[in-house]
């Protein structure tokens, strides 16, 4: 079984101006008002539109059960506790002479009375002498430390050492990293390289992952040209495909390509029905306005039903959250640069839950500016910076949601706070894109 999405860029490139409306008069109907709406209603916060977009979004139930290293970047969905103790005996850290501290001293000859390689069975240290040991080696009976080969005089086939031995020295104990039926790996967590190395070490041959999403997409927007055809006059690359593919492809998703779809009603609501069909999630790029060729939002209302429209988000204020036959459903911008923020900041927390990920929030730093943003409004900005080399952030110029050439000189995204007014200096919330396009990669916190 898997996880699929239908995603379907509208748009393009095409910048879209939009009234705004309070979330309750939205949904499942249609409004027709001039722009100036946006300075009589409020925006649903980033914070409240957030949390109704992951309360509204469960997790999915599909498993799969595969090797290890088939294991990669797949999501957890079951405990995994250790087979073994790891190290499953006590072993050497380094390569050079097991001794009894009690029975050697500094400065005395004492023989070597075996060899004992890596994967071995020593026998017990015989008292007063030595036993050549090399990393990984089991201790034998009887030997409480270890002298590296460096700090050891070898004379045929005797050992003297010139520093006071300790015990416990350079020795690995029993289960130092992992105990017997210790708890490893919870759900949820992400199969990084670190992880199944862990498991391998715990003697884990299969785990049990989540179902890997594949994306049914299309595209709709009678203007849109696929890379690599010729353009006329009022068409555009198809850019929103390409960009959703890549940032999919990043969570792990698998992709059916549904083709392109008109721009009309009946067209929009097929490729919807059939996304919902075949899907277990759906996002689409554009179509969220109240213009003649806008038909994605009249479409989910009619199928369906809109939970979430506009959010006070710079750029990305026209974002919509839904079902369609239980299917979840995401509207995002038309704007590549609006595609890029609220897949990032919304979407991706969204798929992430659906796939199972215990963490779908990415972490934050806090960095100083190196611009002075001025007097913000009612929308929670996020801006394409670059970190300069003493770690302040330096904004791109052109913040323009139609841009990625800006989130391509940049490395992420700084947050500027509605109402504030921040200096040169201020410290602000910075995610690097890497936080925001990738699998996330730290544990799971206690």
């Amino acid at each position: 079984m898997t996880l699929k999405l239908a995603l379907f860029p509208c748009n393009g490139s095409r910048l879209v101006f939009e009234p705004l409306y309070k979330l309750e008069d939205n949904v499942n109907k249609q409004h027709h008002c001039s722009t100036d709406c946006s300075d009589k209603q409020d925006l649903l916060t980033l914070d409240a539109a957030l949390e109704t977009l992951v309360e509204g979004i469960s997790p999915l139930t599909k498993h799969d059960s595969v090797s290890l290293p088939a294991s990669a970047n797949r999501i957890l969905a079951q405990e995994i506790t250790a087979q073994v103790s790891v190290p499953p005996c006590d072993n050497s850290a380094v390569d050079g002479y097991a001794i009894n501290t009690r029975h050697s001293t500094v400065d005395t000859w004492i023989n070597v009375s075996q060899r004992i390689p890596a994967g071995s069975a020593p026998e017990a240290l015989t008292p007063g002498t030595a036993a050549r040991i090399f990393t990984g080696a089991s201790i034998p009976e009887g030997a409480n430390a270890v002298l590296m080969q460096e700090d050891c005089e070898t004379q045929e086939s005797a050992i003297r050492f010139r520093q006071v031995a300790t015990e416990g020295l350079n020795i690995r104990r029993q289960g130092q990293d992992l105990a017997t039926g210790q708890s490893i790996l919870r759900p949820g967590q992400v199969m990084h390289p670190h992880a199944i190395g862990l498991a391998a070490s715990a003697g884990i041959a299969k785990v049990a992952v989540h179902a890997r999403p594949v994306i049914a997409i299309f595209s709709t927007g009678d203007e849109l040209v696929e890379p690599g055809q010729s353009i006329s006059g009022g068409q555009i690359f198809n850019s929103n495909r390409y960009l959703l593919l890549a940032l999919l492809n990043n969570l792990g998703c698998e992709v059916l390509d549904l083709g392109v779809i008109a721009d009309s009603r009946p067209a929009t609501e097929q490729a919807l029905k059939q996304a919902a069909t075949h899907a277990d999630m759906i996002i689409s790029t554009g179509g969220a306005s109240v213009g003649e060729e806008d038909h994605v939002k009249a479409a989910v209302s009619a199928l369906g039903s809109l939970n979430l429209w506009r959010i006070a988000l710079k750029p990305g204020k026209p974002f919509m959250f839904g079902d369609i036959d239980h299917t979840p459903f995401l509207g995002l911008p038309g704007n590549p640069g609006a595609v890029l923020v609220t897949f990032c900041l919304l979407a991706r927390p969204a798929i992430l839950k659906r796939m199972g990920c215990a963490q779908i929030l990415p972490p934050s730093q806090q960095r100083a500016l190196a611009f002075t943003p001025g007097k913000n409004g009612k929308r929670r900005e996020f801006k394409r910076v670059q970190c300069l080399p003493d770690g302040r952030l330096l904004a791109h110029p052109n913040q323009s949601s139609g841009m990625l050439s800006s989130a391509c000189w940049s490395d992420g995204l700084a947050v500027i706070p509605e109402f504030s007014e921040l200096n040169e200096g201020d410290a602000v919330e910075f995610y690097s894109f890497d936080s925001l396009m990738n699998l996330p990669y730290s544990g799971i916190r206690s």
